[in-house]
């Protein structure tokens, strides 16, 4: 009986193992559930992608490799590793390395033979073992982390440790933009937004591929720039913003923070001083720049059109060579944007002589210029850059010049235009701007006789009249920023509304882990 039952707990003890090991094999079977690439939601569409069977899962033994002695793939990393932390609560080593292991890595590499790929395309590969993004360049290597991360559980972008698992699935997406220039505008000067809630946006911005922040920084309402030969102009002008409240500006330590802080993130800035209207912060702040030697009041309503430099006196130019001279030496950017828009009051003969003289001066720092579509009367140098906002005759006469045209039509691009008439926020002088009219356009056939090869890029424009927070920004820019996004980077024929409405759709989660206050627009199928 004794030896009955020995025999019957062994047989027991076996059974249990066997059992507990079945489990084992179904839970590591449940840890990767069916996946699928081309199912996953991504903004902006890619190329192509390939899809495969199986999954990568993110483990804690996990190990970042990049490329040896190439500092630009070690802070990419770095970079994807502080992506991946917060979330994960898995501390990932980085590494550099001359080869391919054998594989539970994620592989960044540099390639120079791929043609398709350009400056900034890349080829994100991923298999059960192995993820591997390759590019031309540091910018490929950095928009193939931004397509991983979408691919990864929108619990991916929460600050504090979430539950698992982490797969992506497994499959091939060979990528690259269409347009070189994809760009946001962030007016700083009706409201000014200090540099945490820029480079906030920078983070949002990068999320989607776009290059380039456009910072509006002066206008009517206020001066945000320091200009050390010029201090008064932050004193007096930065002083003030619409609806009288306290202004601010950046100082340039602060400015070449952002700066660096985004070129981390490939997104080049383009400061904006706008002339020779929009200047009455300027006017404000120094007599000599009127033509009666007499200072401005400061203004903090919405009218536009009022103000201009006096574009006859000499000490105007010097002021344009220091302010333009300082800006320049922070930027390294290859633009300035000297605006030139709604300068109602400069007669057009003085106008003209003005801008041609602006540019020169841009020139001479270095730098190309880039001006809303009224600089076109002038004479364009060979590589100014005309942005389109409200006049087509502008844009084509610009191209007509010469000059290459950022699409940015209010009636499409503008991102305070409001929604629908129930908008709180925002302004409709352009028209109402629907998530699917902000979606459903071409830059290269918007404009009859402007191409494609006539076309820098898209640029989406934030006008701050009604904005005064990052809560409302956000609510303003999103989601119209991320079909923008798509614009410039998708080609057109890959790119459908009822396709991309689901796709916007399952970003949902993704926004709301971001913490980015979006609007729920009722044309959008959101994903709860």
């Amino acid at each position: 009986m004794n030896y009955d039952k020995k025999i019957m707990r062994k047989i027991l003890g076996i059974a249990s193992l066997v059992l507990v090991a079945a489990a084992v094999i179904i839970a590591c079977r449940h840890e990767v559930p069916e996946q699928n690439m081309a199912e996953k939601c991504l903004i902006p569409l890619p190329g192509t992608i390939t899809p495969q069977e199986g999954a990568f899962m993110l483990k804690k033994k996990t190990v970042i490799a990049v490329d040896k002695d190439n500092e630009q793939l070690l802070a990419l990393g770095h970079y994807l590793a502080g992506l991946l932390k917060p979330a994960t609560g898995i501390e990932f080593k980085v590494k550099t390395t001359s080869r391919l292991t054998p594989g539970g890595d994620i592989r960044l590499t540099l390639t120079n033979d791929d043609p398709d790929l350009g400056k900034e395309g890349y080829e994100l590969s991923v298999t059960r073992r192995r993820i591997h993004i390759k590019a031309n360049t540091p910018a490929g290597i950095f928009y193939g982390v931004q397509t991983l991360r979408q691919l990864l559980p929108p619990a991916i972008e929460k600050k504090t440790v979430q539950e698992g698992p982490w797969l992506v699935p497994a499959g091939t997406i060979t990528d690259a933009p269409l347009y070189s220039y994809r760009g946001f505008m962030l007016d700083v000067s009706r409201h000014f937004f200090p540099p945490d809630d820029v480079k906030k946006i920078i983070d949002e911005m990068a999320l989607f591929k776009l290059n380039r922040l456009h910072l509006h920084l002066s206008d009517d309402q206020g001066w945000r720039i320091e200009i050390k030969s010029w201090p008064k102009l932050t004193e007096v002008g930065g002083s003030t913003e619409v609806g009288g409240d306290k202004g601010g500006y950046y100082t340039q330590e602060q400015y070449k923070d952002l700066v660096a802080y985004a070129a981390s993130r490939y997104i080049t800035i383009i400061p904006e001083i706008d002339m020779p209207g929009h200047t009455n912060a300027a006017l404000a702040s120094y007599a000599e720049l009127n033509c009666d030697g007499k200072a401005r009041d400061l203004y903090t309503g919405t009218n536009v059109g009022f103000s201009t430099l006096c574009t006859k006196k000499e000490v105007v130019y010097k002021f344009l060579d220091d302010v333009i001279g300082e800006i320049s030496a922070m930027t390294p950017g290859p633009w300035f944007h000297i605006g030139g828009d709604e300068s109602h009051v400069t007669p057009m003969e003085e106008y003209i002589p003005f801008i041609n003289r602006a540019q020169e001066i841009v020139a001479r720092h270095g730098k190309q210029v880039i001006g809303w579509d009224e600089i076109s009367n002038a004479t364009p140098q060979p590589n100014t850059i005309v942005q389109f906002w409200a006049r087509a005759d502008n844009a084509k006469r610009a191209v007509g010049k010469g000059a290459r045209v950022i699409m940015s039509p209010a009636n499409k691009a503008y991102l305070d235009m409001q929604y629908d008439s129930t908008t709180t926020l925002g302004l409709h002088w352009a028209g109402y701007v629907g998530v699917d009219s902000a979606y459903i356009w071409d830059p290269a056939t918007l404009v009859p006789g402007i191409g494609r090869e006539q076309v820098v890029g898209v640029e989406s424009p934030l006008w701050t009249e009604t904005i005064t927070n990052m809560k409302d920004l956000e609510y303003m820019v999103f989601p119209r920023l991320a079909g923008h996004a798509e614009i410039g980077w998708s080609e057109p024929a890959r790119r459908d509304w009822n396709d991309y409405k689901v796709r916007l759709g399952n970003f949902a989660p993704r926004f709301e882990a971001m913490g980015i206050n979006f609007y729920h627009s009722p044309l959008v199928p959101w994903k709860e």
